[in-house]
């Protein structure tokens, strides 16, 4: 092994930049990135052995790395796109989309993300770009810890994009700092061995671990900060959180201005579908914004990725499904899918809303998981999900309905059936041709205050308005009823199927279903899940006479305060966990050097022999610090010969010197005076200005050094 090749070195740089790759694994998954991400850290091992082999290769280093990576890049990830194993113009068109717009299409997919090249391409690349920098760092300008800084820019990219928190991130530390260590212990071991002239050797010395040993502390003690941060366990912000998909540059229609239109035409078909299990609804679109005059969607619109969330313990099911007479972007959809094959739609996760991404989808299979309810008649309102947004001018008349509507109810979900039954028994569903169309403020104070006739938007519109003056979250959806009439073995769905419905946010239960217009019960359809939920909750439900406005929510009221108080003792578990963290680090930065400080003091305070021998054990550490190696039995002179190798003739000389005024004050019986003790600290400030040119990081590590400050157990005049 030549001084200018460390192979133990380059494994752990490597390793530790393979490491800072695969950290985003839970944005792609385990095993899309390992092939790639390896096939790149290997050929970059791959070039560093060729140029030390044939030393004239060491100038065109990063080249062969980019180029060799590139290649290994197209035959893995973009293997369709060769002739005969040779890169094509798609396979550099590619390359340069994915390393262009691969984070950013990534960014506006539900994770985890397709593995399709235009978005993977971007982590193989980065890792590439991570290769080739810290190998010059490392190789060419001997800086292990420069040569870090690469791999770290990709973790902490990684967790830029989904930051891992607990365990997982402890386990990612340390997956890090072992290789990252590696590096470290291997150069300092190298310049060690290099500084005392000898071979390089496996035994470990205390200037070869300390820095592996504290970068694998601090990398873990950093994680488990940063993973406790937050003692309420919040989700962690993500760059995702910023970034959605563009729509589809086609007019984008609202279904809720379709609905009279639709029921004019009543046997138009407009899809069908074939489904494993009941379908209450197909939902179009989700309209959770109101100024008075027209219902807007705050969609957030991502690309479906390879899977979406649904309920994690809920019924699965799946449908088949063929559009018809639907021309416009929104698709047939259902409130908790978990997948969508035949198309790449975007997807609203919050809505469960799909939008077309281009005109020619037509079938598609949808996947979901129904969550099953229960004690719907018990629960509180979640006023955290939204649906409390602006009303535009309220007519003053409204509001008079508004606390009609509920009798004196506080907002739960008992409140909001109750709203539903006012509408249902007070009102009229509109029939025939001559329907009210509209869903501003005049046709909603039309239908509660005169006409009281409306189709399902006037009923969807006047609830989620209603329910909000009383401080129930609702919006209001649009789509249609499951169809019972079936043709060639599928379900059919007409426009007499069309329907505006509101949904009620549920603490637990996330957001439920309701029906004013009372058409679920009159079409003898099985119900899904929450439609049985809702069902019973109904049957439960006290008559209007009877009702009674509770003034606190259910359970005693120990309940809260025990969940207070455990909340405060996990809040000051954490606090006092990150105290002694923070304690211990300001120990470290602070104490150690203090202590040194304090300690060169009290020796330069004796007098006689014992200040001179004082001088000696002051040299000895502080060069120790440095990474000089030092041996029980060595001699001034054989120390001055070690650390002349660390900073030249500015150490060497003061050192000599030393060692003769310590032979001096040994060996020759003489009573020692103050003169020889001046002298002697005279060459402990030379040696401090011949350290005082060492790089900086090698300064702030020496006076980090701990473990000169045990004293060696042999005697110093040995």
């Amino acid at each position: 092994m030549t001084a200018g090749f460390d192979r133990i070195a380059v494994a752990g740089l490597l390793g530790a930049t393979a490491v800072a790759g695969l950290l985003f694994t839970p944005v792609f998954g385990w095993t899309s990135l390992l092939v790639p991400v390896l096939v790149v850290v290997l050929l970059g091992y791959a070039c560093a052995e060729l140029t030390e082999r044939f030393p004239k290769l060491v100038p065109y280093r990063p080249l062969l790395v980019v180029v060799l990576g590139l290649l290994g890049l197209i035959e893995t990830v973009l293997s369709s796109t060769t002739l005969a194993f040779l890169p094509t113009a798609t396979s550099l068109r590619g390359l340069a989309r994915g390393f262009t717009e691969g984070w950013q299409l990534t960014l506006q997919s539900t994770w985890p993300a397709q593995p399709v090249p235009e978005q993977l391409l971007f982590v193989p690349m980065s890792v590439l770009l991570a290769v080739v920098l810290g190998l010059e760092l490392s190789l060419r300008l001997k800086k292990p810890l420069l040569a870090l800084l690469p791999s770290l820019a990709v973790a902490g990219l990684a967790q830029a994009y989904q930051a891992l928190t607990g365990i997982e991130a402890v386990a990612a530390a340390l997956a890090y700092a072992l290789p990252a260590g590696l590096l470290l212990w291997a150069g300092r071991r190298v310049d060690s061995a290099s500084q005392a002239g000898s071979r390089f050797s496996w035994r470990a010395t205390g200037s070869a671990v300390w820095p592996a040993l504290s970068t694998v502390v601090a990398l873990m003690v950093g994680a488990v900060v940063l993973a406790g941060l937050d003692p309420v366990d919040r989700e962690p912000m993500t760059l995702k959180d910023s970034q959605t998909a563009p729509p589809p540059r086609s007019r984008l229609t609202n279904p809720l201005d379709e609905i009279a239109q639709r029921l004019t035409q009543p046997e138009h078909e407009v899809f069908r579908y074939r489904s494993d299990t009941p379908v209450d609804h197909w939902r179009l679109i989700v309209l959770n914004g109101f100024d008075g005059a027209n219902w807007l969607a705050d969609s957030r619109l991502r690309r479906v990725g390879a899977g979406l969330d649904g309920a994690p313990d809920g019924a699965a099911g799946s449908a088949e499904l063929q559009l018809r007479g639907l021309a416009g972007p929104w698709l047939p959809s259902h409130p908790d899918l978990t997948g969508v094959d035949g198309l790449t739609p975007l997807v609203d996760q919050t809505a469960g809303t799909l939008m077309a991404d281009s005109p020619s989808a037509r079938n598609y299979r949808l996947r979901w998981s129904t969550p099953e309810l229960d004690g719907l008649d018990k629960g509180e309102v979640d006023a955290r999900a939204g649906g409390l947004g602006a009303l535009g001018p309220v007519p003053p008349d409204v509001e008079q309905v508004a606390r009609e509507a509920v009798r004196g109810l506080r907002p739960t979900f008992q409140s909001a059936l109750q709203l539903e039954r006012f509408l249902a028994k007070n009102y009229q569903v509109a029939v025939g041709q001559d329907l009210p169309t509209g869903h501003g403020w005049p046709q909603l104070r039309d239908f509660l205050l005169e006409s009281k006739r409306g189709t399902s938007e006037q009923f969807a519109a006047a609830y989620v308005v209603l329910a909000r003056m009383n401080g129930i979250p609702a919006r209001l959806v649009v789509g249609f009823r499951g169809s019972d009439r079936t043709e060639g073995g599928m379900n059919v769905v007409r426009n007499r199927d069309v329907l505006a419905w509101p949904e009620v946010a549920v603490a637990g239960a996330g957001w439920v279903p309701l029906d004013p217009t009372a058409s679920a019960g009159k079409a003898g359809q099985e119900q899904t899940g929450p439609g049985k939920a809702v069902a019973r909750a109904r049957a439960q439900l006290p008559a209007e006479q009877e009702l009674r406005p509770p003034q606190l929510p259910p359970g005693t009221p120990q309940e809260p305060a025990e969940d207070q108080n455990a909340d405060a003792g996990t809040t000051w578990w954490w606090i006092a966990a990150i105290g002694v963290i923070v304690l211990f680090g300001l120990f470290w930065l602070l104490g150690v050097p203090v202590a040194k400080s304090v300690r060169a003091r009290r020796r330069r305070r004796r007098s006689g022999a014992e200040g001179v021998l004082g001088a000696w054990d002051e040299i000895r550490d502080r060069l120790r610090a440095h990474g000089v190696p030092f041996r029980i039995g060595m001699t001034p002179r054989d120390l001055a010969e070690s650390a002349g190798a660390l900073a030249g003739e500015g150490i060497r000389e003061p050192v000599a010197r030393l060692a003769k005024v310590l032979d001096v004050t040994l060996w020759s019986g003489v009573p020692v005076g103050d003169g020889a003790v001046r002298r002697a600290w005279q060459e402990v400030g030379e040696v401090r200005k011949g350290l005082a040119g060492r790089p900086f990081a090698a300064r702030v590590l020496a006076a980090l050094e701990p473990r000169t400050l045990v004293p060696l157990k042999a005697s110093r005049r040995s």
